[in-house]
């Protein structure tokens, strides 16, 4: 390799490009630069004089250290991707840059706090393609338990699974049929999952987590050659969405509450048990309280209602945050152990990044007004005079 730029890492190029959804020809247009320069420089075949770097750093609006980071290596255990057959590639390849961006987030606090133990049930499917409703009952109820969790409408799931170990990130993926995906990292040895925030409704993203919880605790001996197959794939998908439906919808409560089977029906169970009407649905017709020309009815009537594009109650319900993640770096900044300065030093990426994934506040690592509008004091007031009015306490 070219000494033009001493310890530049290629394959950093490639992420950051990714991670701006552009192609190499897209980008090479951008930089005034050939394609086949690009190739070298990803390839590790070359490296970038220090003004071609500058440009390239200023193109794709990141530091030049980030181009001097080494990779953490990667994990050998699949990624579980939701709608890994449908969905865009383009949105997943950058969602799959930022999640090895989190990972270097997580490098970077483990080497301040020790987070929660992992207290996580392993109960693998012993045959992919012929799982029953039973056994998924059966693991419902053997998670439920090992949790301590009673029966009933399940409490706040994104605190469930950071307290026992599960860290959970947020960020927006641009891709409607990606809702989720998660991995059982070996790195860390711990479970990662990450929700989509272009879903405005609270009981769809309570629901992604338990069917990302259901990989994590059924299909952890699911290989990533298994994985690519399609058939295992739909089988595993389907089985995880199904383990959702009882974890979040246990029969007998949930049956006993529900006083008709029906739209109205749902609707009026939605916000105590924070499950969304479709999800009631397909629960309704694994227990065969519907039957298939009544579930298809109901389907028929949900459209008509045009509740595919949103239910009601959707903007009412609070939506769960994770906290793990956004309380670590509030208490290095509050106890003074790292600057924010530092932080942006250890993890050169973009600031709005590392806020969106760690559930800060808008600004904290950026100072940008987007956090909010704010009132300026008067210059007699700033100077230090003591006849300052609280505007919150006029009446």
């Amino acid at each position: 390799m070219s000494a033009n730029t001493p310890g530049f890492i290629g394959a950093r190029l490639i992420q950051a490009r990714v991670a701006r959804g552009l192609s190499a020809v897209d980008f090479a247009d951008l930089v005034g630069l050939s394609v086949q320069s690009i190739s070298k420089y990803e390839n590790g075949h070359q490296s970038p004089k220090p003004e071609v770097l500058f440009n390239i750093a200023a193109t794709l609006k990141l530091p030049q250290s980030f181009f001097l980071r080494p990779l953490l290596h990667d994990d050998r255990n699949p990624i579980f991707w939701r709608g890994k057959l449908s969905a865009p590639v383009k949105p997943k390849d950058k969602a799959e840059v930022k999640f090895s961006w989190m990972k270097e987030i997580v490098d970077y606090l483990a080497e301040f706090f020790d987070f929660p133990a992992l207290s996580v049930p392993v109960l693998n499917v012993d045959d992919i393609h012929n799982v029953g409703l039973d056994e998924l009952e059966r693991i419902a109820d053997e998670i439920r338990d090992f949790w301590g969790i009673r029966k009933g409408p399940m409490p706040d799931i994104i605190d469930k699974l950071e307290s026992n170990g599960i860290l959970v990130f947020r960020i927006h993926i641009g891709a409607e049929k990606l809702d989720a995906f998660s991995q059982w990292s070996d790195r860390f040895d711990i479970p990662l999952v990450v929700l989509s925030r272009d879903k405005t409704s609270a009981v769809r993203q309570r629901f992604d987590c338990l069917h990302e919880l259901s990989h994590i605790v059924a299909h952890r001996s699911v290989s990533r050659k298994n994985l690519n197959d399609r058939k295992t794939y739909k089988s595993i998908e389907d089985q995880a969405n199904r383990l959702a439906c009882c974890l979040l919808l246990p029969e007998k409560e949930f049956l006993e509450e529900l006083y008709a089977p029906s739209l109205d029906g749902f609707l009026a169970l939605k916000e105590r048990w924070g499950a969304s009407v479709a999800a009631m649905i397909v629960r309704c017709k694994d227990l065969e309280v519907l039957n298939e020309k009544q579930y298809e009815r109901m389907w028929i009537n949900y459209n008509r209602r045009g509740w595919r594009k949103g239910e009601p109650l959707d903007g009412k319900i609070k939506k769960e945050a994770p906290q793990l993640i956004r309380k670590s770096f509030e208490m290095l900044i509050e106890e003074k152990v790292q600057s924010v300065e530092d932080i942006l030093k250890a993890l050169p990426f973009p600031p709005k990044d590392i806020e969106e994934s760690a559930d800060l506040t808008p600004g904290t690592l950026t100072n940008n007004t987007d956090a909010g509008a704010l009132p300026t004091l008067k210059k007699n007031l700033a100077q230090g005079t003591n006849n300052v009015v609280s505007i919150f306490d006029k009446k």
